[in-house]
């Protein structure tokens, strides 16, 4: 199964909703990325695509990015400075724990939708929305050809 197609349209919608409601009342931006494969340290290339996606670009440097490679079943978060230097070391392993429960049931979507309400969470708390935001990042699920 191809990266494009793990998800259905109806996942794909819930994905993007839960990624809205999450930056709700955050200046926060989050944005969910499916590869295939992941040659090499999936940190590695959580971190060449967060770049390629021009999530180090946000004002307040607090982006956060949920990459996927289905097919090496290999998942990561990374967050952008602004958001690590405020939350606890052991913030996105706890985030990826909860993801992998569901992983491990085939729930994907779930698993997914939940890692981003908790980051939303911990987003809203150390950058709330103010009253000039914009969405600087759109919420699209995005796909690679790897």
């Amino acid at each position: 199964m191809s990266a494009r197609n793990f998800f259905s349209s109806d996942q794909q919608t819930a994905i993007k909703q839960a990624i809205a409601n999450a930056e709700l009342n955050t200046s926060g931006e989050i944005r969910v990325h499916i590869d295939n494969r992941c040659k090499g340290d999936v940190l590695d290339c959580a971190a060449n695509m967060f770049h390629e996606l021009k999530m180090d670009t946000t004002e307040l440097r607090n982006g956060v990015l949920f990459y996927l490679a289905v097919s090496d079943h290999k998942f990561a978060i990374l967050g952008d400075k602004g958001i690590n230097e405020k939350v606890p070391v052991d913030f996105w392993d706890n985030i990826k724990e909860v993801m992998l429960s569901h992983f491990k049931k085939q729930e994907f979507t779930e698993g997914l939708c939940k890692g981003i309400e908790m980051a939303g969470e911990k987003l809203k708390t150390h950058f709330p929305l103010q009253h000039n935001d914009t969405n600087e990042l759109h919420n699209d699920v995005s796909f690679g050809n790897n």
